[in-house]
Formats: structure tokens, sequence, C-alpha cells
């Protein structure tokens, strides 16, 4: 045997080392370390997914149709056409795109691609509807980051808007433009407001019924919280008809003055002397000396008729510092007055009067009572009865109108002024009888009315003197005026305590250089505007209402 074979058979077998890994684990290593390689593949493949997903939605397609428009400092002044009224859309404009402002009154977000709003304009609103559009060709592109801006828009604020009319097939309930609908386009916030102290759906609300729960009255807004935040009260529709009525009431008074050759005069509300007495009149410091708010402009007007204006009326403030919390009074209010020259009787006056009030009645039906109207729009916050006009006036004596309240069990002395009860008893009285809420008393006692009212010639114990009244409360009082210097005189010597005529010279002088028979009436705007719609609350007819009690806002 060779040395080498000697060697080769006397070494040990080969065995296998027991820390190597063995082939089963190797192979489940290598699994799994394909398989981490998998995940992360898909990692990045998804990473480069978010990422060309949030390129591409970096790029808004509707970048230039939303937003919030810089502050309007009338920056440009490139004529354009003005921005469409609500009220003109009809069915010429269905197809068309149009632009319009409005208020933001209502937004309702259906899934993630529809948001319908309710877009106001004063009493008229339209139904908007915005959808997610980000690609279709021939139609407005909305994105998703458009969607969202419209959607958070907080309510009541102001919006510029730029969509097509189109007809519905079902009428929107919800809006007063039933047949049509606008589909936005491109819409921007002009005014961004926070969230509201008050909302206008609840500012609508009508009174709760007696027998409601505790719950509901106290989810009512009083009227001390609609006065505190009364520029947010006047946008609901209700507000919105009450002051174009109240509007229209003006307008009609000056229409039917004007058309029988009244001029229309403004007097001053700042007095040297007292109108009629001390006891409701505001004192003012003017520069260095006394002065007063004007009760009424009854010196003045009268001095107007001296002054050769035959006819005269004004519309004005009013002022008295009655402590007063009544549901019809107020410490300032506005008033219009009429004075004119007489030529036989005063009853010219009471005629005219008559006529006028009846004229501005029909004229407010005609004009705000069509179905869906002002008045409508009154009734539905506040329930009423419609007023009911006669074709002529109702005129009884004062002595008539105490027999009538004393059949119906009123204990009343002759000569003694009536209170509000008997007052809104009589209008009962004359709405049974007469089937109207507008009446006339004339010929009150005279013992009740200012020292300028001219005496009864036949009975020294009444006067030519007069109130209107509307369901029962009066809104209206006038009287012939004296207009003879000596007794004018004579009558401010019986008040109680007397009137020095000197502290009331230059009115006295009107007469002292003559002055033609006159009469006149002042009536309240403020009232008639209550009575008519039969508000609870002549603060209710008042943009800003003034009492003992508030001065603000």
């Amino acid at each position: 045997m060779s040395d080498a074979q000697a060697s080769a058979s006397t070494q040990e077998p080969l065995v296998e080392d027991p820390a190597a890994p063995s082939k089963s684990a190797l192979k489940k290593k290598a699994k799994e370390e394909e398989k981490a390689r998998k995940a992360e593949e898909r990692k990045r493949k998804e990473e480069e997914a978010k990422a060309a997903k949030a390129a591409a939605d970096s790029v808004d397609v509707a970048a230039d149709s939303y937003g919030r428009l810089p502050l309007h400092q009338s920056q440009d002044d490139t004529p354009k056409e003005p921005f469409k009224r609500l009220e003109t859309i009809g069915s010429e404009d269905v197809g068309k795109t149009i632009t319009f402002r409005a208020r933001l009154a209502n937004s309702r977000q259906q899934g993630n691609k529809m948001l319908f709003c309710e877009f106001r304009q004063s009493l008229v609103s339209i139904q908007g509807l915005l959808e997610l559009n980000e690609n279709k060709e021939g139609k407005p592109l909305v994105s998703k980051q458009m969607m969202k801006f419209c959607a958070a828009i907080t309510l009541e604020s102001l919006v510029l808007v730029e969509g097509k009319v189109t007809a519905v097939d079902k009428p929107v309930e919800s809006t007063t433009i039933k047949n049509f609908e606008v589909h936005i386009g491109k819409m921007w916030t002009v005014i961004a407001v926070n969230p509201l102290p008050i909302q206008i759906t609840a500012a609508t609300q009508p009174p709760p019924a007696e027998d409601a729960s505790e719950e509901a009255k106290q989810a009512t807004i009083g009227l001390d919280t609609r006065l505190n935040y009364r520029v947010i009260d006047l946008r609901t529709r209700t507000n919105q008809a009450i002051f174009r009525i109240r509007s229209g009431v003006k307008h009609l008074f000056r229409e039917y003055l004007d058309a029988r050759g009244f001029i229309e005069f403004e007097t001053p509300k700042l007095q040297g002397a007292m109108t009629e007495s001390g006891a409701s009149v505001f004192n003012v410091k003017y520069f260095e000396r006394p002065a007063f708010l004007a009760q009424s402009p009854q010196l003045a007007k009268q001095m107007i008729v001296s002054g050769d204006f035959d006819r005269m009326y004004e519309i004005g403030p009013v002022f008295r510092a009655e402590n007063s919390w009544g549901p019809r009074h107020m410490t300032e209010f506005t008033g219009m007055d009429i004075e004119m020259a007489i030529e036989h009787h005063y009853h010219e006056v009471v005629s005219l009067l008559e006529d006028m009030l009846i004229f501005i009645f029909h004229g407010l039906n005609k004009r705000f009572g069509q179905p869906g109207g002002e008045i409508e729009w009154v009734r539905k916050q506040w329930p009423s009865e419609p007023f009911v006009v006669p074709e002529k006036a109702v005129r009884l004596r004062f002595s008539e109108g105490i027999q009538m309240l004393r059949e119906a069990g009123r204990d009343l002395e002759e000569l003694e002024d009536l209170g509000t009860e008997d007052e809104k008893m009589l209008g009962r009285l004359v709405k049974e009888r007469y089937n109207t809420d507008f009446f006339v008393l004339d010929k009150f006692p005279a013992k009740i009315r200012p020292f300028y009212t001219m005496p009864d010639p036949h009975d020294p114990r009444y006067s030519n003197s007069y109130d209107f009244f509307m369901r029962g409360q009066e809104i209206l009082s006038g009287a012939q005026r004296v207009h003879d210097a000596e007794l004018l005189k004579q009558q401010m010597a019986k008040v109680v305590p007397p009137i020095d005529p000197s502290i009331m010279k230059d009115y006295i002088n009107a007469f002292e250089y003559g002055a033609p028979p006159h009469a006149g009436a002042g009536l309240g705007l403020d009232r008639i505007v209550q009575f008519f719609l039969n508000l609870p609350n002549i603060r209710l007819a008042v943009a800003f209402p003034r009492d003992p009690g508030r001065i603000e806002p």
C-alpha cells in the first residue's frame, strides 16, 4: 500500500455541521425575503399612486369659479351689466346664464356630488343646484374643492352667483320662485358672516298658541330680542313686507294730497316753546338757552296756512315724553299732518280725510294684497282678519258713540274722554252694526281738546273736533282751529295752568296778521300700519322704535 493510500485510509468520514441552516430553512428564508421585497414594491407603487393623485388633485379645474372676492372698494369703473333681480326671472330666461347677488338663505348637501342652495333677495328666493363635474364637456367645471368651499359658506352671507336658469319638472316648495332653478357655474362670497345670534327661520315663526308647550314658547323669539338684533330681524320676509306696506301708506298719502293741490313742508323739530303742555315734552339744551323737541308740527303748520299756503302737509318725526309702555305708544313716532283753509265748514276737511284714508286702504289692498303679496306674507306670521273698508266712511257724533257704549253696558259720563277699552268696544259695536273697521267720531267735548280747537257755535260744551279709528283704536286727531287772535288768547287763559301768550308770540302774531279759517289733523303712520295689519305691537311697524326703555339700536 502506498503512503497516499495509507493516509487516505486513516481519515475519518465527513459529517454535516449541526449549526448550519437546513435546506428547508434556507428555502423559507428566501420566500420571506421575496415576500418582503414584493411588499416593499407594493408600498412604493402605492406611494407613487398617492403622490400622482395628490398632484392631480392639486390641479383645481374650477379654481377661477369660486372663492372669496376682495373687499369692494369700487376698484373697477368699467361699465358693466347690472346684476339680475330674481323677481324678473321668467320663462324667457330659461337656458340663459345670469349673474346675481343674494343672501345664502339655506344650503343642503346631498352626498358628495350635489349641493342645493336657497338664494334670497328681499321677498324673492330661488333654488340653486351645484353639481360635481370635473371633466364633462359642455357643462361648467365644478371641482371637489369648489364643492367643499360652497358647502361651508355660512348662512346669510352675501354671495355672487353665475348660473344657468333651468325649468324644473316639479315645483320647488321651499322658494318663492317655483318653476325655475339656477344651475350654478360660479359662486363667490362677497361678504362672509359668522353664525348669527338669531336665525331668520326662527324669526319668521308665528307666535305660539296659548296651549303650546313651554319648550315651544321658549323657542319663540320675543319682541325685545327681535329689536336687539333688528338688522337681522328686518331681513325676514315678514318685515320686508311690513316696511313696503308702510312706504306704500306714505306714497298713497302724498299721491292723494298732491293731486288736490297740497304742498309738502318740513317744520322744525327744535322749538323754543311747547306746542300743547309741558307734561309730555322733551327738554333739550339749545346752546345756552332751553328748547323742546316738537310734540307736533301744530303751531308751524297753522302759521304756514297763515302765510297763504292754503293746503299743506308734512311727514315727519314727533316726540312725546310719555312714560307709556303700551302696545300702541312710543316716545318718537312718525306723524302725517295736514292743514288747509276751509270755505264754509270744517266738514270739508273731515270729508277729505275720510276719502283720503279710504283711498289709502283700497290702494294698499290693490298694491300689496294680491296672492303671494306682502299682506299675505305678514298674515303668515301675524294672522289676522282682512281690514274691512267701507265705500263711504261711517261718521258718528261723540254723543252717539257714548250712547252706543251705554246701551252695551258701559257706565260713561257724557263729556268725559274715552279710554282705550271704551274705544275698542265701540269699534266692535260699529263693526257689528255697520260692517266696517274704519269710522269717525265728530264733536268731541271741548274740555278734552287743546286750546287751539274751535268751540262748537251751537253748544260750547263741544268743539269742532274729530278722531278717526281703525279696528276701534285712534289713528287721527283733528279739528277746526281758532284763527282769531283774541279768541285764541281767551282759550289760552282757560287752560289749567293758563298759557302766557307772550311765550308764543310768533304763533299769536300769525293770527294778528290775518289767518283764514282752517282745519287739519295729525295722523300716526305707525298706528295706521299696525292696525291695518293688526300687528300685536306698534314697535313691529317701526324700523328702530323708541320707547321709555329703548333708545338703541
